[in-house]
């Protein structure tokens, strides 16, 4: 070997040493709640993208929307040994006594998308979420500016009961609205996070207030919940985005979709993309011992019809929705 040749050589060995754990070591098992909705499908597909580009060995539990099957999954990537457990959790409670079991084995824990009861803080590295309480403020302020000062009915479609993210959507919204005496909830019901659902809850509304002559706003905690109240609207003869005004949460394409046709008026948008920053998270506490902030806020977003909702609808079509 030549003398240039060696001195690379050390060079690059000595650079090797310096660098933190390599993230194609790293395993990393997701306990992801299911696939009740385009967003949570599009979560994994780009979750898998992103553990990809880092070459990261993901293994993705489904629990079918079942706090048990996601007890059960992390157990089972603890007696793995993993280097990492992500948990999207369905509930915000319940947790302890597994995440217990991850922290004396040593495994880091990171949230996704949705946070626990406040008693098992300690019990996670650090959580990637949206602040769904300002989601929830961002769709009731942009209904308070839209309806003016109109006496305004709203039915509200709300996420499963017992997660963080419903809680705080509602709580959000609810704020935003109390502001204004002429917006009032009329009716407001889970629809589970579902369009089936949706789409039921809506047609019971629909029936309670007259035909829904008597709705003004409809306000879903999430899109795919709304895209089946559309459905109901339209079955019923209503004219939604028209007569009755529509707010979501989630921005997944075919909200654009269905903005595009006239049909839907506003979504605030909610990243698919929590496992990048969680990702990062990792490696670099893995790597060098860096501890992340509790809490890695991801943006939300207002999207209107204004917004080229075709080209959105284009741009999203191909991230697994």
């Amino acid at each position: 070997m030549t003398l240039k040749a060696l001195f690379a050589a050390s060079a690059t060995a000595a650079l090797l040493l310096a660098l933190p754990a390599n993230a194609a070591e790293l395993t990393i098992g997701f306990s992801q709640i299911g696939s009740e909705s385009g967003w949570r499908a599009a979560e994994t597909s780009v979750s898998k993208q992103e553990a990809a580009k880092r070459k990261v060995n993901l293994k993705i539990a489904d629990a079918q929307q079942k706090q048990e099957n996601q007890i059960k999954a992390i157990r089972s990537f603890i007696a793995q040994n993993v280097d990492a457990i992500f948990l999207a959790p369905v509930v915000s409670t319940g947790w302890d006594s597994v995440l217990k079991e991850a922290k004396e084995a040593k495994i880091p824990v990171v949230l996704l998308d949705r946070d626990i009861d406040p008693s098992g803080k300690e019990l996670y590295l650090t959580a990637v979420t949206s602040d769904s309480v300002h989601e929830g403020e961002v769709a009731g302020d942009w209904l308070a500016k839209t309806v003016g000062a109109k006496a305004c009915n709203i039915v509200e479609l709300q996420g499963t009961v017992g997660a963080s993210v419903a809680a705080n959507r509602k709580k959000g919204f609810d704020t935003a609205i109390a502001k204004h005496a002429n917006l009032k909830v009329v009716r407001s019901q889970t629809g589970d996070f579902t369009r089936a659902k949706g789409k039921e809850v809506m047609e019971s509304f629909i029936k309670a207030e007259g035909g829904g002559k008597s709705i003004c706003a409809v306000y879903a905690h999430n899109d795919d919940m709304m895209v089946g109240a559309i459905q109901a609207m339209k079955e019923a003869g209503l004219k939604p985005g028209k007569e009755i005004l529509t707010v979501s949460i989630d921005a997944v394409p075919d909200i654009f979709k269905a903005m595009a046709a006239g049909e839907a008026n506003a979504t605030v948008e909610l990243t698919p993309n929590m496992a990048g920053p969680a990702l990062d998270a990792i490696a670099a506490f893995k790597g060098k011992g860096t501890v992340p902030p509790k809490w890695i806020q991801t943006e939300s977003k207002l999207y209107t019809a204004a917004d080229d909702p075709q080209k959105i609808y284009d741009s999203k079509k191909g991230l697994g929705y």
